[in-house]
């Protein structure tokens, strides 16, 4: 294996213009010079990457379909673009679309098709590239000719056997050729009726039946590093960055500084960004943003930086930066804000340090304060698209104070409600310690405000079988918002008691259902407000999304139409910057088929077998004490629901 230090000597052993012809095979052209690139690999390095120093290498993936090379390779791709480590993943079913769409799959076929993939990885890690070949390579003779090809360029090969079992792989068959295979209608099958030969000397070895993918990427990054192929100094950027004062003397410092403090009377709405802010949420924000990170957000969408202030073009800021890493630009839809009035903004003039209560109880210290206009009319012209004050949350923006609070905070208390339902209040970092302990390999995301009827559990039922082609054990966090919601939403008590009792009655397997509370308010921006929605749930170790029918929508004022266009939530969560992270699952539409007395998914093809239960329509069956159709919802859920809409009948 080629050393960095072999790397950085590789001039001294080849001459730089060219290099003399070779012998030529029968039928090959005479007429062929190798020219020899002009620029050195160092000086490209410098080029490519965030990090100084050549590591163009091939990483070989090779083992038995369905055993994981592409999802392990792809994930390891990731991994390294998040380090700033540029690299490519190379799979085999796309390179026979294209490069070797006319190779068959008898041993010359595949032979050539395997010489082919070696020379353009050749070419990707010469570039600087980390490239990332996945394929079955069934024979050792291809690989090590493979391996040949880049130690005569003096490249690194390493070598990954992903051991996964004939057994495993064939539980998982996500193409259905293992069933094809053994019925006979596939020949020459790697694994069934051709044989595979495995490594004998592969660098690193896998096994993707026993192991979680995330546990096989840390394997070849443990390696990489050994061998120098990884920067030794790579910033380590917490996942989760919370707000909370855990030192308990600093605590208590801060609540006897508090009590002759200025203070600011928090309303629920900010107390509930408060505990988004301190559950690291939001992260990397130290606080209520100030005005650069507002501007940033409302007109880019993004966080580019963590710098205290806003200079005019042609000027110099403070200097002042927050030393939190930021490698890259992070998607922030939606600001997180704290106004305040004119009677408060003159109460805090030349003050560093202001206590934050909520019933006259101190729950935060915000340091380092700005106050910036709070320009309201173009905030939610921008935000929402509309100035309409009949929207609930734009009447909410509207009618606050006229300038904004922006600073670090440091948050002394835990924030509960003693609602009875802060036992499902978990924070990312809670929520990632019962990921790992029922061992998942991936999470999938479900964000509702709504109860929960069988059509929902269908599709999160579906997403996790679609899932189960590549992972072990995909958990489902069932994730309803639990911030402010408008006056006619269900509230959270009641859905909270709803969904406990889908779960009862195993709708959804509370073997791998975690239910818990999401803090945010609601502010039914659409596509707006849904890239937040999914880029908070980040924090939490969540690598899949589901994304609905008209997301964080609302009906437009006055018009039975909603205010955005249904399909743009979708549309734009599939191409937002700064989610490159987050695989977004579409919403697949249920409604209730009639044949067979249950949800299942819309056929337009019959759709006069299909019924579609509005909330509109669920709420007169409420009211009334009639029961949906029989399969719509589980019984003792429907109970909850129907229980709920009677006591706001008796109220009325």
């Amino acid at each position: 294996m080629l050393t960095q230090r072999d790397e950085n000597n590789e001039s001294d052993a080849m001459p730089m213009l060219k290099k003399p012809r070779f012998s030529n095979l029968p039928g090959e052209s005479s007429n062929i010079t190798y020219q020899e690139h002009t620029i050195s690999r160092e000086e490209r390095a410098v080029a490519v990457g965030k990090h100084p120093g050549f590591r163009g290498c091939t990483i070989w993936f090779t083992g038995l379909s369905g055993a994981g090379k592409t999802t392990i390779s792809f994930e390891l791709e990731r991994t390294l673009n998040k380090l700033g480590i540029p690299s490519y993943g190379l799979d085999g079913d796309n390179i026979r679309h294209g490069l070797c769409a006319g190779l068959g799959f008898g041993k010359e076929g595949r032979e050539e098709n395997i010489r082919r993939v070696s020379e353009v990885a050749k070419l990707l890690a010469d570039s600087g590239m980390v490239c990332l070949a996945a394929f079955i390579s069934p024979f050792e003779e291809d690989r090590l000719k493979a391996r040949k090809i880049h130690e005569a360029v003096r490249l690194p090969f390493i070598e990954v056997h992903v051991s996964t079992s004939l057994e495993v792989c064939e539980q998982r068959d996500p193409k259905q050729l293992y069933k094809k295979a053994r019925a006979g209608t596939l020949q020459g099958f790697t694994g069934i009726d051709s044989a595979y030969e495995p490594p004998r000397n592969a660098e690193i070895v896998l096994d993707a039946g026993k192991d979680g993918v995330g546990q096989c990427v840390q394997k070849v990054l443990d390696h990489l590093e050994s061998v120098g192929l990884l920067p030794e100094q790579i910033p380590e950027v917490p996942p989760v960055r919370e707000l909370f004062v855990n030192d308990e003397l600093k605590v208590a410092e801060l609540l006897q500084e508090s009590q002759n403090l200025p203070s600011v009377e928090l309303s629920k709405v900010d107390l509930q960004w408060l505990q988004v802010l301190a559950e690291g949420w939001a992260t990397p924000l130290t606080g209520f943003m100030r005005e650069r990170q507002y501007l940033q957000c409302m007109h880019f969408g993004q966080l580019l930086d963590l710098k205290n202030t806003v200079a005019f073009v042609g000027e110099k800021d403070d200097g002042k930066e927050d030393s939190w890493p930021l490698t890259e630009e992070i998607n922030q839809s939606i600001p997180i804000v704290l106004p305040i009035s004119d009677d408060v903004k003159k109460s805090l003039e030349g003050i560093n340090r202001i206590a934050l209560k909520y019933n006259g109880q101190v729950f935060a210290v915000l340091s380092d304060p700005e106050i910036f206009e709070h320009r309201k009319e173009e905030r939610v012209c921008r935000q929402f698209g509309t100035n309409d004050i009949r929207h609930p949350a734009v009447a909410q923006v509207l009618e606050s104070g006229n300038w904004l609070l922006g600073g670090d905070i440091a948050v002394v208390q835990k924030i509960q409600f003693n609602d009875g339902l802060d036992k499902y209040r978990k924070t990312p970092n809670e929520l990632r310690a019962i990921f790992a302990e029922k061992k998942a390999d991936a999470v999938f995301a479900f964000q509702l405000r709504n109860p929960i009827h069988n059509g929902h559990a269908l599709l999160m039922r579906d997403t996790r079988e679609k899932l189960l082609a590549e992972h072990k054990n995909p958990i489902l966090l069932l994730h309803p918002l639990g911030g402010w919601t408008k006056d006619d939403d269900v509230p959270l008590d009641v859905r909270i008691k709803q969904h406990e009792a889908v779960i009862a009655e195993r709708i959804l397997d509370p073997e791998w259902t975690v239910l818990s509370i999401f803090p945010s308010p609601m502010m039914y921006a659409g596509p707006t407000e849904v890239q937040w929605h999914a880029r908070s749930r980040i924090a939490a170790g969540i690598q899949h999304y589901i994304v609905g029918r008209d997301p964080a929508g609302i009906q437009k004022p006055g018009s039975p139409d909603a205010l955005y266009e249904t399909t743009h939530g979708a549309k734009v969560l599939s191409m937002a910057p700064g989610l490159a992270s987050l695989h977004i699952l579409p919403f697949r539409v249920a409604a209730y088929d009639k044949t067979v007395k249950k949800m299942s998914f819309f056929d337009p093809k019959r759709k006069e077998d299909f019924e579609n239960i509005s909330g509109t329509k669920m709420r007169g069956l409420a009211r009334n004490g009639e029961t949906p159709p029989e399969g719509f919802m589980a019984p003792t859920a429907w109970e909850v629901l129907a229980g709920y809409y009677k006591s706001l009948q008796n109220t009325n």
